[in-house]
């Protein structure tokens, strides 16, 4: 194509802005696309290439026919002319022209999303010792049943010891009580007030009620008035001192839980754990109504049983080792007072029912804070009968 154009003999400048006389001709030399005439191009599939682009659309070209070639244009119209006279013209096309439409233009396949893979179930844990796999209690089955029901429906027990160091605490209350014993009533009475104290809180946070202020504010002051009166009426009058504060205060903790204005089947429960805690607290009064001797043996006996049940041995071997440790334990104390080797058989009983506190505080899935009083005065507490009926007797 020429890159002379003549509008009238006088060369075209193409930043005049593109006007024209309306009376002069335009003429061409060489190839080049006719202002005049447009050819009806048929629409592509695919969106304009970019040689397209500078002229938008039909309706341009003939803006330009009319008007002239824009600065832009004109250049672009040189650079296919120079495009068209090399050699390599046909070569070169497809690259130039046809490439761009492949390449830039052409509609990509719409990606079609991979399925979802499929769920994989959880790795069970490591079993340990051959024992079952354990699932979180957090995230596995109904979050509101109790630890003992997850504790059971994932086979594992829901007993657990207290261990070493409630032992340790139980032997250090025992050893008190057995002092206090031999200092008189009222030495006795600091480390039995504690005593109460411990089963009355540990017994609600054993049935899962906590915080239970005004029940264990009930219960402790049961056990406060069984030791003021069986101080008002004497060691002689124990039993009835004992029996009639209880009886009192299960009927007091009943009416006040007739006033309470809760679900039916809450105040029940909540009734029950209130009068079970009254009664241990109130009968934990009967290491004051025993003997001396029988307080000191029984004490001693407690703290051996309890320390030998938190050995690292088996279940059968624990409980046999706890009654031997607490009957040769028996047999010491009484040599120290007027019970002799009878003192063993004082000792074997007040065992025996320290191992059943313990047990009721190992039980449902206990917490640290239960171990922690529960399981540090129930042994004591559950060994108050025994201590008074054998002393008795043995006396």
């Amino acid at each position: 194509m020429s890159n002379d154009q003549h509008y009238g003999g006088q060369p075209y400048d193409p930043y005049a802005g593109g006007q024209q006389d309306p009376d002069v001709t335009q003429t061409w030399e060489g190839q080049t696309w006719d202002t005049q005439y447009q050819p009806a191009v048929q629409p592509r599939p695919q969106a304009p290439g970019p040689y397209e682009q500078p002229y938008g659309g039909y309706g341009e070209q003939q803006q330009y026919g009319a008007q002239g070639y824009a600065p832009q244009a004109y250049e672009q119209a040189q650079s296919y002319e120079q495009q068209a006279q090399s050699p390599s013209y046909g070569q070169q096309a497809p690259q130039s022209y046809e490439q761009p439409y492949a390449g830039a233009y052409q509609a990509q396949p719409r990606p079609v999303a991979a399925p979802a893979p499929a769920p994989v179930a959880a790795a069970p844990a490591p079993v340990a010792d051959g024992g079952p796999a354990y699932s979180s209690p957090t995230t596995s089955g109904n979050t509101r049943i109790t630890d003992a029901q997850r504790a059971r429906a994932e086979g594992r027990s829901p007993i657990i010891e207290p261990g070493m160091q409630p032992a340790a605490l139980t032997a250090v209350l025992g050893l008190l009580l057995a002092g206090g014993a031999a200092l008189g009533p009222y030495g006795l009475l600091l480390p039995l007030v504690l005593l109460q104290g411990l089963t009355a809180a540990g017994w609600f946070r054993l049935n899962g009620m906590w915080p239970a202020r005004q029940g264990i504010a009930l219960a402790f002051a049961g056990g406060l008035v069984a030791d003021g009166a069986l101080l008002a009426v004497g060691r002689e009058n124990a039993a009835p001192a004992i029996l009639g504060t209880l009886g009192a205060w299960v009927l007091l903790c009943l009416v006040l839980q007739l006033r309470s204005h809760a679900d039916p089947d809450e105040r029940m429960y909540g009734l029950m754990a209130t009068v079970a805690s009254a009664a241990l607290t109130v009968i934990a009064t009967g290491h004051l109504g025993a003997a001396p001797d029988a307080v000191v043996v029984g004490g001693v006996a407690v703290a051996a049983a309890v320390l030998a049940k938190a050995l690292p041995l088996p279940g059968p071997v624990s409980v046999v080792a706890a009654l031997l440790a607490s009957a040769g334990a028996g047999i010491a104390a009484g040599g120290f007072t007027d019970l002799g080797a009878s003192g063993a058989l004082l000792g074997l009983g007040a065992g025996v029912c320290a191992l059943v506190g313990l047990r009721a505080a190992s039980y449902d899935y206990p917490s640290r804070f239960v171990h922690m009083t529960a399981g540090v005065a129930l042994p004591l507490t559950a060994a108050a009968p025994a201590v008074y009926l054998l002393g008795r007797a043995l006396a």
